[in-house]
């Protein structure tokens, strides 16, 4: 799955996302809006672990 299918079926793949990563808000969501980047940060931010792990889920959620 790349940026720009992440970015065009941000709505459907909110509750998927919620479903991988629990900690993450609505909020935390609403903000990301497809931006990877973002997501990293968050993810890195609410479950506290290296940006190179939180990179890795990231990218192996957009590899499924």
């Amino acid at each position: 799955m790349n940026e720009d299918t992440i970015q065009g079926q941000w709505k459907q793949l909110k509750g998927k996302l919620k479903i991988q990563w629990g900690k993450l808000t609505d909020d935390d969501l609403d903000v990301a809006e497809g931006n990877a980047q973002y997501l990293i940060g968050r993810v890195q931010e609410r479950y506290g672990i290296a940006r190179e792990e939180a990179e890795r889920q990231v990218q192996e959620f957009k590899d499924l």
